[in-house]
C-alpha cells in the first residue's frame, strides 16, 4: 500500500501520464526517460523488459506478443490507479506487439517522484500491474517445437 504524503514539495504533478502506448515497432529508452523526465524529480526508476531465451526451464525459439483492441486504455488506467497512489512527477509504459526476437525490448515502465524510494516502488507497482492487468498475451515456440500462451 502507498503512503499518503502530506508535504506540498511531495504532491504529485497535474499530469504524470506522459506516455502510454503499445505498438508493433521498436521500443526506445530515451524516448520513455525523456517522457518522465521532471526537474522536480530526485529519483527515476526505469524498467526494461526483453525477450529472453528461456522459460520454464525450456530454450525459447520465438515470441510473439499480441494485444486486446483495449489494451492502451487499460494501461492508462493502470498508470492512473499508480500516479493516484504514489507522489508521481511523471509516469510512461510502452508495450511492444507483433513478432519479437531474443533480446528485443518487450515493454519499457518508467516513473519519476521526488525521492527514489518512492520512484522505485511506484515503478514496481506499474510493471506488476500491467502484467496482471493489461491484455496483452505471449506466444512462446521452443525449440524443441512445443508452444506456450503466456497470460490467454
Amino acid at each position: 500500500m502507498a503512503t499518503t504524503y502530506d508535504h506540498p514539495g511531495e504532491r504529485a504533478a497535474e499530469d504524470p501520464v506522459r506516455l502510454i502506448a503499445v505498438r508493433d515497432t521498436p521500443l526506445s529508452l530515451d524516448e520513455v526517460f525523456a517522457a518522465v523526465s521532471d526537474e522536480s524529480a530526485g529519483g527515476t526508476a526505469l524498467f526494461v523488459g526483453t525477450v529472453r531465451d528461456h522459460d520454464g526451464g525450456a530454450d525459447v525459439a520465438e515470441l510473439g506478443y499480441s494485444s486486446h483492441p483495449s489494451a492502451e486504455a487499460e494501461l492508462r488506467r493502470v498508470a492512473e490507479k499508480v500516479a493516484a497512489e504514489f507522489p508521481v512527477r511523471a509516469i510512461a509504459a510502452v508495450h511492444r506487439v507483433g513478432d519479437l526476437r531474443i533480446g528485443d525490448l518487450a515493454v519499457v515502465a518508467a516513473v519519476s517522484c521526488a525521492h527514489r524510494a518512492e520512484a522505485f516502488a511506484a515503478c514496481r507497482k506499474l510493471i506488476d500491474d500491467l502484467k496482471r492487468d493489461v491484455p496483452i498475451w505471449k506466444h512462446q515456440t521452443f525449440t524443441n517445437g512445443t508452444e506456450q500462451w503466456v497470460g490467454a
